[in-house]
């Protein structure tokens, strides 16, 4: 079984229920309440961002089918990317943070298409602030733990800035 962490964020449209059609189709073992967030990287003029963190199982997936299956979620939503801004506004984002592979070990990657872990996850607090709300034992491979990485100043910071807002999901895990 592989399991795997997505951060999710919406800016554009009906943020909630961009993210609640992607959950439908992640049938996730574990959801973080609705973040509200900052636009991230230097990009600010935009508007703020709905994010959560989940985790997901499958057997039958690797980090691939997983990769695959969050490009299809943000295709459905209607994701435009502008090369121009790399870090700009969106209706859906799906990223892969980290995937576990059947033996427990971490899947890495470093290809172009697909890299694990998810190279800027540790610098980024609507990843990892969610994350940590469902995985208190979370850890980004090598990295290190989540709630070690949260104590980052830079992190910190900006954590300080989400705004917790709601549960997204309801159905029964």
């Amino acid at each position: 079984m592989t399991r795997v962490v997505f951060s999710m964020g919406s800016n554009l449209g009906d943020r909630q229920a961009a993210l609640t059609a992607a959950l439908e189709a992640v049938n996730p073992a574990a959801v973080s309440e609705v973040y509200e967030t900052p636009p991230w990287g230097g990009d600010d003029e935009q508007p703020t961002y709905y994010n959560i963190a989940v985790i997901a199982d499958d057997p039958e997936r690797s980090a691939e089918d997983w990769l695959a299956l969050g490009q299809r979620l943000e295709a459905e939503a209607g994701r435009v990317r502008d090369p121009e801004r790399p870090y700009g506004p969106r209706t859906l984002d799906v990223d892969l943070i980290a995937v576990t592979g059947d033996d427990g070990a971490p899947v890495l990657s470093d290809e172009p298409r697909l890299t694990l872990p998810h190279p800027l996850a540790h610098q980024r607090a609507f990843v990892l602030v969610p994350w940590f709300a469902i995985d208190r034992d979370a850890e980004l491979p090598g990295r290190g733990r989540v709630r070690e990485l949260l104590r980052d100043e830079s992190v910190a910071a900006d954590a300080r800035a989400l705004r917790r807002l709601h549960p997204i999901w309801s159905k029964p895990l």
